[in-house]
């Protein structure tokens, strides 16, 4: 069964600093049509980084959508959409918990909310942990904590980490972890 759409028509309703969104027309496999409004979004990172004593780094910042502070693996989007993935990686990794690694491990990509948004989110684990200065962004404030592996898969059973990236990244490196995989 043919499952694909095409794009008759595309207009730009936004463009902004980050997303631009877009109305398009599309042509349905079964020679309709139908209204498809979609958010581009440059795509971007997170890392579940692991230190030796089995703590994942995480952070804590205020996300205004929710109006709510969140606790969530370091994690940005590429400068520009062609920016590589681990390199931006690195970056937000090394900004906002000062730390680098020696190992980075694909965990594969996300996309985050297929129904109407492009963004990919590639994710990483990392291991091999040094510590050095935090440079977050200017409008960026955050808070870096601990939390043993386990502990943070029981945070994501019980509800408490609500972060979809960092519940995905975090399950995946305890299964590697665990496999002896990692």
């Amino acid at each position: 069964m043919n499952l694909e759409e095409k794009q008759i028509s595309a207009e730009y309703m936004y463009k902004g600093k980050i997303i631009n969104l877009r109305r398009d027309k599309a042509l349905l496999p079964n020679g309709k049509t139908a209204t498809r409004e979609v958010i581009e979004h440059p795509g971007g990172v997170c890392v579940a980084a692991l230190t030796d004593n089995n703590e994942v780094l995480f952070v804590k910042q205020f996300r205004y959508p929710y109006m709510e502070v969140v606790t969530e693996i370091p994690a940005g989007k590429r400068d520009k959409s062609g920016e590589d993935p681990l390199e931006c990686g690195k970056r937000e990794l090394k900004e906002e918990t000062g730390a680098t690694a020696e190992k980075f491990i694909p965990l594969g990509k996300l996309y985050p909310s297929p129904g109407y948004c492009g963004e990919i989110i590639w994710m990483y684990a990392a291991t091999g942990l040094s510590y050095g200065e935090q440079n977050p962004d200017e409008d960026e404030f955050l808070s870096v904590e601990k939390i043993p592996l386990d502990e943070a898969v029981e945070k994501i059973l019980s509800g408490e980490i609500t972060d979809a990236k960092t519940q995905a990244a975090v399950l995946k490196l305890k299964l590697l972890k665990d496999s002896g995989r990692l």
